[in-house]
């Protein structure tokens, strides 16, 4: 309990981070479409490719979920780093995006947008809403909720992957500023205990100028 307690307060602190994502979400297709393709049709390979390039190809600083689920540190990442994100990216690809997303607020101090949160969370919404849905028509029998279900489970299935090749483009978009491709300095490798997550409460602003408190 004190280390959940310990984590939450951790989490909430990470709320004063004030630097921006390149692109936001509604503007990834524009920033790279061919990519946010990819990242639709090829969701999998294109986690893998993003987290191992978040990690700067260094898998030895692999960890199963990036280090935020209970899991993380025991499947015997140090011994087949490679296979194990693999299967990551692969039996729990909502995990995987999710993770190098906090990977990279976490290491450069960036906020997600109130519009960014909003499309999220209407992702999550949605899900619950299909789920309850499916199980409501399964248990009445009736035709017609059944179609209703079926209808919105494809919705949002829709959404879930194209706002997931949106955070992926993100993402990338992301590693592109940090490894200089929008500016004459790409930025070295972290140390290690640069790369820690849940222990962290604050990151180091790596890469990034200081940034002013708001309404200054």
């Amino acid at each position: 309990m004190a280390s959940s307690q310990a984590n939450l307060e951790k989490m909430q602190l990470r709320q004063s981070y004030r630097n921006l994502w390149h692109t936001d979400l509604p503007n990834a297709i524009q920033a790279d479409f061919p990519y946010c393709c990819l990242s639709l049709w090829c969701g999998p390979c294109v986690s893998y490719m993003l987290r191992k390039r978040a990690l700067y190809n260094d898998m030895s600083r692999y960890t199963c979920c990036a280090g935020y689920m209970p899991c993380s540190g025991k499947c015997g990442e140090s011994k087949c780093p490679e296979f194990c994100l693999a299967t990551e990216v692969f039996l729990c690809f909502g995990n995987s995006v999710a993770s190098t997303r906090f990977l990279l607020q976490d290491e450069f101090n960036i906020q997600t947008t109130k519009c960014d949160n909003c499309i999220i969370g209407f992702m999550f919404c949605l899900q619950q809403v299909a789920c309850i849905f499916s199980i409501v028509a399964a248990i009445v029998g009736s035709e017609e909720l059944s179609e209703a279900s079926q209808i919105l489970s494809c919705l949002s299935d829709m959404v879930y992957c194209s706002v997931c090749a949106c955070m992926q483009t993100q993402h990338k978009v992301e590693m592109d500023k940090r490894d200089g491709k929008f500016g004459p300095q790409p930025m070295q490798v972290p140390p290690m205990q640069q790369m820690s997550r849940i222990d962290q409460p604050v990151p180091p602003p790596a890469g990034y100028a200081p940034q002013p408190a708001y309404g200054q």
